[in-house]
């Protein structure tokens, strides 16, 4: 009888333009000792953040079944990644349309026995190894030269790992994986999530009906996935979270009149109602004392309405390029049905598949995902406890909300954030998050 080998693989990608330069990092690790097993990394040329992403995820598998090619069966692979599009493809809760994943999707799958892998998305906070080894790739790819792993000083910067036991048979993971991760925690004096490995992962999206799974993966059981906390039910004690008061900016020119206005226009200022908008909000949130730090997108009718704020609580502003709305290509500074009009085909391919970008170069809702999830992940690292104003577009709020309820990106479509509205998200340690306002413009009346 073959003995059990367990692995957990990280894996990241990136792209410095998306697309642009770009690179993938993967690490295997043992599951049983926390120990690193083997690094991959490489500098790929001009592609895209998913494209690399998938690389990563390949070169990752490789590594870990090159580790013991004699195994076969008795291989157990786990896969974290930061990426909620690989991990959910290659579990096969989402179909896969762009004709570049496609084949990177039937490689990755191939590689293993479909019993051997199992997927878990984990916050980019848990993935710094691979993320460093990306990096590490793309700065090599700059400077003309090939990664190295005797130079790589990625592990340095890899979170403490402690291993699980040994879940026995599937049966015994309901049971025991609250116990074990309570106990990991206590040892360890922090979260029972933070840092482990081979656990069950976070809970996922509902499967939809129309689905078309991957051909060799396997997801994690609904029945074995770490359960957030909902309801009253009592939770434990993860203490202050960072909390992210969305203030969508003033009004334009254009805003009334219902026109795209994204990062490829012509970036107008606030209009007057948008200026005693952002007054208003400014009063708002003088009266309520809450907001400690105030962080805003380069564009600038929110650093606008971020200056208004600022002034009246005396606080700096911080520029989030992530933060920036999408970019709407031929679309901007159109109507809706000036769209449809010239653009029909293209607009209702939008409309139907968040990988579809506006005509002529604009950013899909998959792209502009990957961008705002970048950038809220930097943001809870840096305001962990604290309560930040962060002033954003209609589309990077809609992202942070729909993210935050792991809601299908159609969701976006119904969702109503009125100008200078107010949203709220709250993010804890162990990597959920709780939707707790939207859309309140009660301060504006």
């Amino acid at each position: 009888m073959s003995i059990a080998r367990r692995l957990v693989v990280e894996a990241d990608g990136g792209s410095r333009g998306n697309p642009g330069p770009a690179g993938y990092g993967a690490v295997v690790i043992d599951a049983a000792t926390g120990e690193t097993l083997a690094e991959a990394a490489e500098y790929i040329g001009v592609a895209t953040n998913n494209v690399a992403e998938y690389r990563g995820l390949i070169a990752g598998l490789t590594a870990a079944k090159a580790l013991f090619p004699d195994a076969g069966d008795a291989l157990r692979v786990h896969v974290r990644m930061d990426s909620k599009l690989v991990v959910e493809q290659m579990s096969g809760r989402w179909k896969i349309k762009h004709p570049d994943m496609k084949p990177l999707a039937a490689r990755a799958a191939a590689i293993l026995p479909p019993s051997s892998v199992t997927y878990e998305w984990i916050p980019r906070a848990q993935n710094k190894h691979a993320d460093r080894l990306a990096n590490e790739a793309m700065d090599a790819g700059r400077d003309g030269r090939q990664w190295e792993a005797s130079a790589s000083t990625a592990e340095l910067d890899a979170p403490a790992r402690t291993p699980l036991p040994d879940r026995g048979p599937p049966g015994d993971a309901v049971a025991g994986a609250a116990k074990a991760r309570a106990a990991l925690a206590a040892a360890r004096g922090g979260t029972a999530d933070a840092g482990t490995l081979f656990d069950a992962g976070a809970s996922e999206e509902p499967e939809p009906t129309d689905v078309t799974a991957v051909a060799g993966t396997t997801a994690v059981p609904a029945s074995e996935a770490a359960s957030p906390q909902v309801g009253w039910a009592a939770a434990p004690d993860l203490g202050t979270p960072a909390t992210f008061i969305l203030l969508r900016h003033g009004e334009t020119l254009l805003t009334p009149e219902k026109r795209f206005s994204g990062s490829g226009g012509t970036d107008p200022e606030l209009s007057a109602v948008g200026r005693d908008q952002a007054a208003r909000a400014a009063l708002h949130f003088a009266a309520l004392g809450t907001v400690q730090d105030i962080v805003c997108s380069p564009l600038r009718r929110c650093r606008e309405t971020a200056a208004a704020v600022a002034d009246r609580l005396g606080l700096d502003v911080r520029i989030e390029d992530g933060l920036r709305e999408s970019d709407f290509g031929a679309w901007e500074g159109l109507t809706f049905g000036e769209v449809r009009e010239r653009y029909g085909d293209d607009l209702t391919a939008w409309l139907a598949d968040p990988e579809t970008a506006p005509t002529g170069g604009g950013e899909s809702f998959t792209e502009v995902a990957d961008r705002v999830a970048a950038a809220r992940d930097r943001l809870t690292a840096r305001y962990a406890g604290r309560t930040v104003l962060v002033v954003t577009h209609v589309t990077p709020i809609k992202t942070l909300v729909r993210l935050a309820l792991e809601a299908p990106a159609q969701s976006m479509f119904r969702m109503e954030l009125s100008a200078a509205s107010i949203s709220t998200v709250a993010y804890y340690g162990d990597g959920n998050a709780s939707v707790r306002l939207l859309n309140d413009t009660s301060h504006l009346r």
